[in-house]
């Protein structure tokens, strides 16, 4: 099928009679109820279960293999290649499944918010939840732009539609394909929702560097002096709850651009995570739960339909999906300036990466294509030793292009704004996990503070050998000795063989990227 074909597909479908366009919340709401998609809870968020996926399928997810992006793209495990006959096939079928259906609903919004560089784009959905979704975490238009809007990137989605493996050519019944000639993006077989907010992402990472813009997996926030500030983490580093801060207003919690400008939102909402979820905790993330806002997974009490946010039996992966307007102290629109500060959060659970230290660029592009963090065993026969995690630019599901492109880029923007980086490990100190203790969120806060305000800056440092980074003698909250973890450890021999096993982790890791100047890995990667 042709793009004349793809198109004249979806514009049938678009002028069928069970088509609904740009709902409002409370209309989205209702019908979420009506159709017995999910339920009211007592804050007025809407309550829906995925079913049998509770998170993303990266095995499921495909890239059509295309004369136009065939040399561009960085094939492999993340990227894996699927036919145009194949994707032909399967959209066929998913417009003939959805023009069966009583009801579609539509969004036309925008991903990015800077007018400049935004892409238009509109959501396809067979459940009013997900459009109610899409209403949230993507960004709304005006009456204004809605009037002029014209998409250019599509996602359908269709969770009740099953691909057969031996007829379609896929691996299950699910399938996510990003079809970059047909501006499309399809989605069957699995009911979550966030396969439509991080296909959006991977479109966008594909498209901004060819823009000269960087797109970038991270939180961001501005400082009462306009300062900007990048929090980059994999999941329990403390990502969204050290940049949420009182006294600097969020720009946004999960995906930005980098452009000569400044810093954008990709995103018009945050989809948190709220297993364990307290107003003590994080009083943000719990107030944004309220009308329109969307829960998935999460448990609620049948009578009171209160939300128990400790209650995993469904999964750990619980989620809330709201407007970044939910939320007080925010930048709105969410654009600000170029970074001052950038922080990459790692949770290193054998303890020995230093709690903050400083980075040069190339550094920087080392620990950036690196993107380390641990994860802890199962421990149900006794602890066991942590797992080092890399991935790629904190973000690898959802990078099309060779990461290389994306480190050169930052290293680049680096140089051109005078960045200040740093590595903060929110992980273990004075032992691995086990035997050591989680380093104090009051420490790190302080730590992070510090380096804001820029008081790290000039401040007098000592070299550690075995992974070459530089850190700071004194941070103003934090005991001296904190800074340095061989000084937590009681044994000094078992914190240098551990540190040692930790940068041979790091280099195996890095052979990967074979195209990186050499520089890289021997003024940016460990020594030891």
């Amino acid at each position: 099928m042709n793009s004349v074909g793809i198109s004249n597909e979806l514009h049938n479908l678009l002028a069928g009679s069970n088509v609904n366009v740009q709902l409002s919340v409370p209309q989205l709401v209702e019908k979420v109820l009506s159709r017995k998609e999910g339920v009211l809870t007592s804050t007025g968020a809407v309550k829906a279960e995925t079913g049998k996926y509770t998170g993303r399928s990266p095995k499921d997810k495909y890239i059509v293999e295309e004369s136009s992006i065939k040399d561009k793209i960085d094939w492999g495990a993340v990227n894996e290649p699927i036919s145009e006959e194949v994707f032909a096939n399967l959209y066929d079928k998913v417009i003939h499944h959805l023009k069966q259906k009583d009801d579609i609903f539509v969004f036309n919004g925008f991903a990015g918010a800077d007018k400049k560089y935004r892409l238009p784009i509109q959501i396809i959905n067979e459940y009013a939840w997900h459009n109610l979704f899409a209403h949230q975490l993507f960004i709304r238009p005006t009456d204004e732009e809605l009037e002029d809007h014209q998409s250019e990137f599509t996602v359908i989605s269709a969770p009740d539609f099953k691909a057969d493996p031996a007829i379609d050519g896929t691996k299950s019944e699910t399938f996510i394909i990003i079809s970059f000639e047909h501006r499309t993006v399809l989605i069957g077989g699995t009911e979550y929702a966030g396969e439509m907010k991080k296909s959006i992402f991977s479109v966008m990472n594909y498209l901004l560097p060819e823009q000269g813009i960087l797109p970038m997996h991270c939180s961001a926030n501005v400082g009462r002096e306009g300062d900007v500030a990048l929090f980059f983490g994999l999941s329990g580093t403390g990502k969204t709850t050290l940049s949420a801060d009182p006294n600097r207003k969020l720009i946004g919690d999960d995906e930005h651009g980098w452009s000569s400008n400044g810093v954008f939102n990709i995103e018009g909402g945050c989809y948190a995570k709220c297993i364990n979820l307290s107003r003590e905790k994080e009083p943000q993330i719990f107030d944004a739960i309220c009308f329109g806002a969307v829960l998935e997974n999460v448990v609620i009490d049948e009578d009171t339909r209160i939300a128990d946010y400790d209650d995993n039996s469904l999964t750990e992966n619980t989620r809330a999906a709201y407007r970044i307007q939910a939320i007080d102290n925010i930048v709105d629109p969410s654009v600000a300036g170029h970074p001052n500060t950038i922080i990459f959060l790692t949770a290193d659970a054998f303890g020995v990466l230093p709690p903050i230290s400083k980075l040069t660029k190339e550094q920087a592009m080392f620990h950036f294509l690196s993107g380390y963090t641990s994860k802890l065993a199962g421990t149900e026969r006794g602890v066991t030793s942590p797992e080092a995690t890399f991935s790629t630019c904190f973000g690898s599901p959802f990078l099309p292009l060779p990461a290389t492109r994306y480190a050169e880029m930052l290293g680049e923007k680096i140089d051109q704004h005078g960045s200040k980086v740093f590595l903060v490990n929110t992980g273990w100190t004075g032992g691995e996990y086990g035997t050591g203790s989680r380093m104090k969120l009051a420490y790190t806060r302080a730590m992070i503070q510090a380096a804001l305000e820029g008081e790290l800056t000039n401040v007098e440092t000592v070299h550690d050998d075995i992974f070459g980074l530089d850190i700071p003698l004194h941070v103003p909250g934090v005991p001296d000795e904190v800074l340095q973890p061989i000084k937590t450890w009681e044994d000094k021999e078992a914190y240098k063989a551990k540190a040692s096993e930790l940068a041979a982790k790091f280099r195996a890791n890095f052979k990967k990227f074979s195209s990186v100047p050499g520089d890289i890995e021997h003024l940016g990667g460990p020594k030891g």
